[in-house]
């Protein structure tokens, strides 16, 4: 079994920061399980341009208001406590926090190491072993 706190991940390697987000890494690769598991939060007020060239991400929004924009399509979709989004085709994609820091459950496939940051595209680069 494995029990993580959020608590013990603060402020450690697996609490990375960014330009209006911070996320702490609670289950990594290290653990085995085929996908990591993320604390996340966007800050109100941030615009977040993303594509996860290597990676599936699926989002659970906790707490705040926000919206995620389809960069291809042009739709906006808005983000609110109990709403999932999932981006299954790698999709460029713009998150918004518009009410209050918007926290999400976020789970990565495949799974990251810990201490990864956005790379210039907005994307995670594969670790040497290919995830």
């Amino acid at each position: 079994m494995i029990v993580v706190t959020s608590e013990e991940i603060t402020n450690s390697p697996r609490h990375v920061f960014g330009p209006g987000w911070d996320s702490k890494r609670m289950i990594v690769k290290q653990h085995g399980v085929g996908f990591s598991m993320h604390e996340t939060r966007v800050s109100e007020g941030a615009e977040l341009t993303m594509q996860y060239l290597n990676h599936v991400e699926v989002n659970y929004c906790i707490a705040g208001e926000g919206e995620v924009t389809d960069v291809v399509t042009g739709i906006t979709y808005p983000l609110r406590p109990g709403t999932i989004y999932a981006l299954n085709k790698h999709d460029l994609h713009i998150v918004r926090a518009i009410a209050g820091d918007l926290w999400l459950v976020c789970v990565f496939s495949p799974a990251l190491a810990g201490a990864e940051t956005h790379t210039d595209e907005g994307s995670f680069d594969l670790d040497a072993d290919g995830q």
